[in-house]
């Protein structure tokens, strides 16, 4: 941990060099370079918080973390036994993405705790005391804490839209394989909308085989059906170098001209239709295996196409942003209960600051219901948590200089 902060701490004075030369011998942006000059936000104390605060927040999670593991393992030890689960998938099939998802769905409770820790600590050693008398302000004080929230947060929503998402699909297989949750891979009676008036319907679609039997497909111009295609089956081309490429059998096209009907049939047939099989079968927790890019693409398409059943994927977009923010929020009320030399310990703002936490971490998780059920829009439904408690913590911030 030292060494990984000598290394940040190099690269900052190495930063600060660069921008002190910069301002120096470039003549009418020295005022402008000044201001983006890390060193004119940074000094040695906002280094040391800045460093008890990552050390605890990663010791936090180290623990907490190893914890679950051993309580995982445990309750899963004669699953893996059963169904026979190799030793290198279970370390790095399950485990390897077990720790990033928990450890980012509990980020914000692990902030919690480092700051209630480590500035009660502050606090006890009368530092806090000596910074204020020094003639910092409680605002400036924050500071630091801020930039370590920034650190969190950029890092937090990397993990929650980029990287977990991948890692949730190689979980999710692991433990269809070898735990034995049955994910669904079936669908009956779909229907959607794939174009401007081109309707599909498939009576039946497997989605390990990639293949669905009874495929209707009409187009429609003015509210006129043009056009019928029917196949016994359907087959995605998986190794196709673009998307949407299906393989059509025993198909029969029907266009209509008027009082005329053209038919053509054929045994076998290619075609580019405007549909994917993740567009066909829903399985719980699915808008996790997105990453944020994929996720807004298939909102749009869903939208274009007048499905609503996006709501769970709208309010996963937003809430990974929303919960990014989480930091900052239980940041600001851990320092304001726990900035102040208290008599009798910290035992009841503490057991405050954590029931405020686990009911933040909760409203966060449970924000889906109220769009799905109460019939919230999803941005309001993954916000309102960050609303509600951004409240709170100005209140305590408010509050705590006095």
């Amino acid at each position: 941990m030292s060494k990984l902060f000598s290394i940040l701490s190099a690269v900052w004075q190495s930063l600060r060099g660069a921008f002190s030369w910069l301002r120096r011998h470039v003549s009418g942006l020295g005022r402008y370079l000044g201001w983006l000059n890390p060193g004119r936000y940074i000094n040695k104390i906002d280094w040391y918080i800045i460093r008890k605060f990552i050390g605890t927040y990663i010791f936090a999670i180290a623990l907490i973390i190893s914890i679950s593991i051993v309580f995982d393992v445990n309750e899963n030890l004669a699953k893996f036994s059963q169904y026979h689960a190799p030793l290198s998938a279970i370390v790095f099939d399950y485990y390897a993405n077990f720790v990033p998802y928990f450890a980012n769905l509990f980020s914000a409770l692990f902030v919690f705790i480092a700051v209630i820790f480590f500035t009660s600590k502050l606090a006890g050693n009368s530092e806090i005391i000596a910074m204020l008398a020094a003639g910092i302000s409680f605002k400036r004080l924050m500071r630091p804490y801020m930039i370590s929230c920034v650190l969190i947060s950029a890092l937090s929503y990397y993990l929650s839209a980029y990287v977990i998402p991948h890692g949730t699909v190689i979980r999710q297989n692991f433990e269809t394989l070898y735990k034995n949750k049955k994910k669904n891979t079936a669908a009956e009676n779909v229907q959607l909308q794939v174009g401007d008036g081109v309707i599909a319907y498939i009576q039946y679609y497997d989605n390990t085989m990639k293949k669905g039997y009874g495929f209707c497909l009409y187009k429609f111009e003015n509210k006129k059906l043009m056009s019928h295609m029917t196949a016994s089956e359907i087959q995605y081309d998986t190794i196709s170098d673009s998307k949407n490429h299906w393989t059509a059998y025993n198909w029969t096209i029907r266009d209509l001209k008027g009082l005329r009907e053209d038919i053509t049939r054929g045994a076998k047939r290619d075609t580019t239709i405007l549909m994917e099989p993740t567009d066909l079968v829903y399985s719980k927790g699915q808008q996790e295996t997105f990453t944020s890019p994929q996720l807004h693409e298939y909102i749009s398409k869903q939208q274009s196409r007048g499905s609503t059943n996006v709501v769970q994927y709208e309010v996963e977009y937003h809430k990974r942003i929303a919960s990014s923010f989480a930091s900052f929020i239980l940041t600001t009320i851990g320092f304001s209960l726990s900035s102040r030399k208290r008599k009798g310990g910290m035992g009841m703002y503490l057991g405050i600051g954590l029931a405020l936490s686990f009911t933040y971490i909760m409203l966060q998780t449970v924000s889906a219901t109220f769009a799905i059920k109460a019939d919230w829009p999803p941005v309001l439904a993954a916000w309102m948590p960050n609303i509600i408690f951004a409240l709170i913590a100005y209140y305590c911030y408010r509050k705590a200089p006095n």
